[in-house]
């Protein structure tokens, strides 16, 4: 086992001396239970569409080994480093989202993937968490007084991002992108007027998308009018919960995989909750509400208002799409594409969220010179 002592200087020492070690933990954790479910769940998923049984299984370990790599580098960064590196995945993110209409990947009638070596990458994945990092910077700087227009720059990047999403359609993550924002930007001091303001446009905004795009009304039909007999995923993963009861079925035992499309990926919760229970469930999320509350209680007394906003805008980015997931699960949402944090499969996701979380460790260190909590 590798240990170091407090006077180790060296960039690792110096890293593990500072970094939050419950909040690395945590994630791990999460990890290992992405892990056995991606196992309990995947199998029965690449049978059925003619695949061997662990082919997802391996695609996950491929995309696992390299996601740790960049969390733990990330992690070893300054606020300056995690600024410049956001600035630059941005940046590339937003042109590879672009990139899309051109030589994407239609599924499903949506234009959000491309193909690098046989390997899909979805842009958008990664343009969310470098885009909470940048905007934070820009509301740091406008709140400095220097007459720096950050909250205006700000305001057109979230349009165009948001603009982008709409296109491919994404209405989820476009939601999920103006919602950090907006709390970003309420932090950073915006006046309650504005606040509500700009909360009156996000309703219309939902509407106007309801009216526009017939996918997203049909999703909110159904979720509604649940009389329709149109919610088939979401009746299979009600039964499952009912199913596994408070102990679960057992590892291997359930039936929902083998008849949900998406058992492996959006509604991996509820093969969790069929075949481990309610109180295995119960501990997921008690895992995203630790990780959630720990980095909100190391941002009590920070005093860099960039580290404070980038930090709070990643945790809300990381809480919002955990409850918007297992919200859809319980019917409790309608219907929407998004992963479970590290336990849903999915490349583009599972490196998205390394690099979301290596910037939230890093910003999360313990700065003597900042203030920052240890």
């Amino acid at each position: 086992m590798i240990t170091f002592s407090r006077t180790d200087t060296s960039i690792l020492g110096r890293w593990w001396w500072t970094v939050d070690r419950w909040l690395l933990v945590a994630i791990a954790v999460l990890i290992a239970v992405g892990t056995v479910l991606t196992l309990a769940a995947s199998p029965a998923v690449a049978n059925r569409i003619g695949l061997a049984n662990f082919h997802f299984v391996q695609r996950q370990m491929v995309f696992l080994v390299p996601a740790l790599l960049i969390m733990v580098a990330t992690s070893l960064l300054d606020p300056v480093g995690i600024r410049r590196v956001a600035m630059v995945v941005f940046a590339g993110a937003l042109v590879g989202m672009c990139l899309t209409f051109v030589m994407g990947v239609e599924v499903k009638g949506a234009h959000r993937w491309i193909n690098f070596g046989g390997l899909s990458l979805q842009p958008s994945e990664f343009v969310k968490p470098a885009f909470a990092v940048v905007a934070a910077w820009l509301f740091a700087e406008w709140r400095k007084g220097t007459g720096f227009p950050g909250w205006a720059i700000s305001t057109a990047l979230v349009g165009l991002v948001v603009g982008v999403l709409l296109l491919q359609p994404d209405l989820g993550m476009a939601v999920v992108v103006t919602a950090v924002w907006m709390a970003q930007f309420f932090i950073a001091g915006l006046p309650i007027v504005l606040v509500l303001a700009l909360g009156a446009l996000g309703v219309a905004g939902i509407f106007g998308a309801y009216l526009i795009f017939p996918h997203v009304a049909s999703r909110i039909d159904r979720f509604l009018d649940p009389a329709a007999k149109e919610n088939y995923q979401i009746e299979r993963a009600m039964e499952a919960f009912a199913a596994g009861g408070v102990w679960g079925r057992g590892p291997g035992e359930g039936a929902v995989k083998s008849v949900l499309p998406d058992a492996h990926t959006d509604f991996i919760f509820a093969v969790a909750g069929e075949e481990f229970g309610l109180f295995a469930c119960l501990f997921i999320v008690g895992i995203f509400a630790f990780i959630v509350l720990r980095c909100f209680s190391r941002l009590m007394t920070e005093n860099n208002l960039f580290v404070l906003l980038a930090a709070a805008g990643l945790t809300t980015q990381f809480g919002l799409q955990a409850i918007i997931n297992i919200g859809v699960n319980l019917h409790l949402l309608p219907t929407k594409g998004m992963t479970l944090p590290f336990i849903s499969y999915g490349g583009s996701s599972l490196l998205a969220l390394a690099f979301a979380m290596g910037m939230l460790l890093a910003l999360t260190r313990w700065r003597p010179e900042s203030g920052g909590a240890r």
